[in-house]
């Protein structure tokens, strides 16, 4: 495809940056909607869920980058970024309340509060890696979700259940 016709599509780069998140909103949809439809212990598909969506940045590191300078660039993007960020979060407290209901999560925390934690773990864990852009990634991400997830333990399952790290080694 040529640069014109391409540009016939996306004027800037901030509506392909827009575009992407869309895509990847959903791929969140899908996974709510399996999620829903499956008996997948919620720890073990949310940890898949983190990889799965973080399979296209491993790729190119460039996008994340100009992904997150995007949130910054101009108000009407930061506007849409918001827009899509409240749409994110909706889908992740949807996996989370889920989780509560199966009690499979910690139930003694608001959903949507431990969404925003799942999420700010997950872009942050993005934003560090971008700076390197190396094949890092799903491992910066299983050890964070590691982390994450022993604080998300139902509070009957937080003593017994081991703290495993992402080497697999029992803390």
């Amino acid at each position: 495809m040529g640069k014109g016709t391409f540009f016939n599509y996306f004027p800037s780069k901030d509506h392909i940056l827009l575009a992407f998140g869309e895509m990847q909103l959903g791929k969140l949809q899908e996974a709510v909607n399996t999620a829903r439809s499956t008996n997948e212990p919620m720890p073990e598909f949310l940890r898949a869920l983190g990889m799965r969506m973080t399979q296209e940045p491993t790729r190119n590191p460039e996008i994340i980058r100009a992904l997150l300078q995007a949130y910054l660039s101009t108000t009407a993007v930061r506007e849409a970024m918001i827009d899509l960020q409240n749409r994110v979060h909706a889908l992740h407290t949807q996996m989370i309340q889920l989780g509560q209901d199966r009690g499979e999560i910690r139930s003694d925390l608001p959903a949507a509060d431990i969404a925003s934690v799942f999420r700010q773990t997950i872009f942050g864990t993005l934003l560090i890696w971008s700076l390197y852009g190396d094949a890092t990634l799903h491992s910066r991400i299983g050890t964070a979700f590691n982390v994450l997830w022993s604080g998300l333990t139902p509070r009957s399952f937080a003593t017994s259940a081991p703290f495993v790290s992402s080497s697999g080694s029992r803390d």
